[in-house]
């Protein structure tokens, strides 16, 4: 009873919308040829019947009756529609209010002129115009986001001075890619290509950091070839994000969830990643060293903590530099600078830039920023440094508005 009537009431609240934005809709089309507006007009009702029909669908069947991206390429598509439509209709209220409160006061004033270059306009008509081009641009946002921003690889480079590094090791290049997600995919070529300009910088040593999937692993099986391109002289090494254990999806048993995770550390291997788990590997040139610690999954979020630092640090006490490969960030704070503080640099991932923000020189923001402290970059505390990859893929929203996904170089040198 309690699931009918909030579907009875997602689904009036919607249809109303949509009766309600429907007016600027008319007032816009109203001059056009008789083809123009059936079109235009019947696009809208057609648009917005399939949605009602998706969530009335949801209600009935569950989200979960589909499967994964086309559940969420169907919520992105209800987001996108009624947002957009909720913006617009505040336009529309505005006015209505606006002429509610002419009419309650007595007041009366002529319908005459908006600000206009060409012909004077009813306010009415200049408004339903703006209504629209006001629902307009989320949803062109948003679809710019999918369509460009989704695939739109930037390399982004940085250096870091070390006192401590090894001769032998001075302009070292590690390359960094996290934050896979390969289960989001929907443009395999595209993916190649990100893979290629990694490639093309030819860095000597790579590190993944964590989340290859987002529920499931033959998520990425039709994409094992295409990471196992990557490849590096001194080798490729890597982590478990929260996503990559299977925990945001129902399994039939404890045994079946341990089976998908077996074939993850798998996949891994097939590609050519040496997976770290809680253990800690020596790179060696010219008989120098450096240690590269790695640890499951561990944050001071809601997200299962599997990491183990003490364990993977263990054995690296006299290695002249330590990298620590950690997917979430905030691991960084709470536990790294405190605990481990003669670890030179962290590598992290995991919080995406929230696919949306913008940042222009120094000047950025993301609602990223409000849950994590280090969100994106390079981070520095007496010595010491986080670098947060913005990730190469995505997960719920099938793209990125002004944080585009990153692969990452960066050149170690001695101070």
């Amino acid at each position: 009873m309690i699931a009918f009537i909030a579907a009875l009431v997602t689904v009036t609240f919607l249809l109303v919308l949509d009766v309600y934005l429907y007016q600027p809709v008319r007032v816009v089309t109203r001059g056009m040829n008789a083809s123009m507006k059936i079109s235009l007009r019947g696009t809208y009702w057609t648009v917005s019947f399939i949605l009602l029909g998706v969530v009335i669908a949801f209600f009935i069947v569950g989200p979960n009756y589909w499967g994964i991206t086309t559940r969420n390429w169907m919520i992105t598509a209800l987001v996108m529609v009624y947002l957009s439509k909720i913006i617009g209709g505040v336009v529309v209220l505005a006015d209505d209010l606006r002429r509610l409160l002419l009419k309650i006061t007595g007041r009366t004033r002529k319908q005459n002129e908006s600000p206009s270059y060409g012909r004077k306009i009813p306010r009415s008509e200049f408004l339903s115009k703006a209504a629209v081009l006001t629902a307009a641009v989320p949803f062109g946002t948003m679809a710019f986001g999918i369509i460009s921003g989704a695939h739109d690889y930037r390399i982004r480079r940085a250096t870091i001075y070390l006192p401590r590094l090894p001769k032998a090791f001075d302009g070292i290049r590690i390359g960094q890619i996290s934050d896979i997600h390969s289960g989001s995919f929907f443009n395999k070529t595209a993916v190649e290509g990100g893979v290629e300009m990694l490639m093309a910088e030819k860095p000597d040593v790579l590190f993944f950091t964590g989340d290859l999937v987002n529920n499931q692993t033959d998520e990425v099986n039709d994409y094992v070839p295409v990471f196992s391109r990557l490849k590096a002289p001194l080798g490729v090494y890597s982590v478990t994000g929260n996503h990559d254990y299977g925990d945001y999806r129902s399994w039939p048993s404890p045994a079946a969830k341990r089976k998908n995770f077996e074939d993850l550390m798998e996949a891994h291997r097939i590609m050519g990643f040496d997976l770290l788990m809680n253990e800690n590997r020596f790179i060696e040139l010219s008989g120098e060293k450096l240690a590269i610690i790695g640890v499951e999954n561990w944050g001071t979020g809601r997200f299962p903590k599997y990491g183990d630092l003490g364990r993977a640090y263990a054995g690296t006490e006299e290695a002249a530099v330590k990298l620590l490969l950690s997917h979430d960030p905030s691991h960084w704070d709470a536990q790294v600078k405190p605990d481990f503080p003669d670890i030179d640099i962290m590598f992290a991932g995991h919080t995406h830039g929230f696919q949306f923000g913008f940042e222009f020189g120094n000047i950025r923001w993301s609602p990223s920023q409000y849950v994590y402290k280090q969100w994106a970059g390079l981070y520095q505390d007496d010595g010491r440094y986080l670098y947060v990859n913005r990730g190469f893929g995505f997960i719920g929203y099938p793209g990125r508005i002004g944080i585009p996904p990153e692969l990452t170089i960066i050149e170690l040198k001695r101070a």
